[in-house]
């Protein structure tokens, strides 16, 4: 059994969030106090330092992934209000992961800004009573906190969104999720001072010995592979939710040209996933179908095919023709950086005629196309080209949703829950 080793080197309690990890429970470190949590292999999550109510730096754990190794790194696209750095135990004291004194430079660098960019800044950098900042909102939310905090932090640190979605990312961001050695405990320091494992030591480099792989971000953003990986004929599939949930594959009934035959009554597997766990679903090279969380209707799919006859790849859209219960984006992961879907709740303020509800009572947009239960809803169809428009998902019809491709046969799904 490995574990997450955390240190609060501050004279305060601190409070983390734990997510895949300790229960999903908050830890709080007394001051200059230590805590240890298992980290079972083939475990992903996140430790998130918390502020003033706010979640701010956390250090994103893949354990055991890609070829046997661990993939860390430490994010800022939350915010800050603290200094945290990672490192695989038994690596040199000089490399980690993340920015050991990020909130000292981040004060200096704003200290230096002309007053106009200070204003702009209003309501996104907090500063205590004596003028300095004591904390920073998420810079995935706003384009100017971003710019700034990369004048100070760049590529020691996730800043903005990575490579996921109509945006590439920031080169310096995609870096940060290169895997590590094998498998390991996991240093984690956090600061109000110098986080670095040992402050006498200067920085090196980054924790980085062997493959590259990025790891999905399991809080606030997402990350695409940064090169491509070794993976088999399937999905990568990451459970985007606070509590455990069951994917089930339905191969097609038949496939023509550009028509399949859906498949409602026989699913071939399902797979139980942990909460914002990332899991490799093995599947032979002639599925052609979905993949969809639970068993039931309406439901967002995620269709695709494992080996195309066309050009030997994986390809594969998100789909709402028959209902949407959450967001769903499907990325490739031979090092294309290519990816489409959405990530946005629209559910959220949907309107009465545009629901439905699964048998279990679960809510969910209607099915735009209609099925046994009647014809498609057109109050769906008109709320989700608002909210989406035409190229992420598919509602209507069967063209005008850019295909993502993967040469390796193996896609990247994640359901988002609401």
């Amino acid at each position: 059994m490995h574990y997450l080793r955390i240190h609060n080197r501050s004279n305060h309690p601190q409070t983390f969030q734990c997510h895949g990890y300790n229960g999903n429970k908050d830890l709080t470190i007394k001051a200059n106090g230590e805590a240890s949590i298992e980290a079972p292999d083939g475990t992903s999550g996140a430790i998130i330092a918390v502020h003033e109510g706010q979640i701010g730096e956390q250090c994103e754990i893949t354990k055991h992934g890609w070829m046997g190794n661990d993939t860390i790194d430490i994010s800022n696209i939350c915010g800050a209000g603290g200094n945290m750095t990672c490192q695989q135990v038994g690596d040199p004291a000089g490399k980690f992961k993340g920015h050991e004194t990020f909130m000292q430079a981040c004060n200096t660098a704003y200290h230096k800004l002309p007053q106009d960019k200070k204003n702009q800044l209003n309501g996104h950098v907090f500063l205590d009573g004596k003028g300095n900042v004591k904390r920073i909102a998420a810079p995935k939310d706003f384009q100017p906190l971003e710019e700034f905090v990369r004048t100070f932090a760049n590529g020691r640190t996730y800043i903005g969104v990575g490579a996921w979605g109509p945006s590439g990312g920031n080169p310096a961001d995609n870096a940060q999720s290169k895997a590590g050695n094998g498998s390991k405990d996991i240093l984690i320091i956090y600061s109000d001072g110098n986080a670095a494992p040992d402050p006498s030591k200067p920085f090196t480099g980054q924790s980085v010995e062997a493959a590259a792989f990025s790891a999905a971000s399991i809080v606030g953003g997402i990350k695409m592979a940064a090169a491509p990986q070794a993976l088999g004929p399937g999905i990568q599939l990451t459970n985007k939710s606070p509590r455990k949930n069951t994917y089930y594959f339905y191969d097609n009934y038949w496939n023509g040209n550009g028509e399949a035959g859906a498949n409602f009554d026989h699913p071939l597997k399902h797979v139980e996933v942990g909460p914002n766990q990332t899991v490799h679903v093995d599947l032979p090279t002639s599925f052609k179908g979905r993949v969809q969380r639970g068993d039931q209707q309406p439901a967002t799919w995620g269709e695709f095919q494992v080996k195309a006859s066309s050009d030997g790849g994986a390809h594969g859209d998100i789909s709402l023709e028959q209902g949407c219960d959450g967001a769903a984006t499907v990325a490739s992961t031979d090092g294309s950086n290519v990816s489409n879907g959405f990530e946005k709740d629209i559910l959220k303020g949907a309107p009465a005629a545009a629901l439905d509800k699964k048998p279990n009572g679960e809510k969910a947009l209607a099915s735009t196309e209609g099925n046994w239960k009647g014809p498609g809803n057109q109050a769906a169809v008109d709320w989700e080209y608002k909210e989406l428009g035409h190229g992420k998902a598919y509602i209507k019809g069967g063209t005008g949703v850019p295909d993502v491709a993967s040469k390796n046969n193996c896609l990247h799904f994640t359901f988002y829950v609401p």
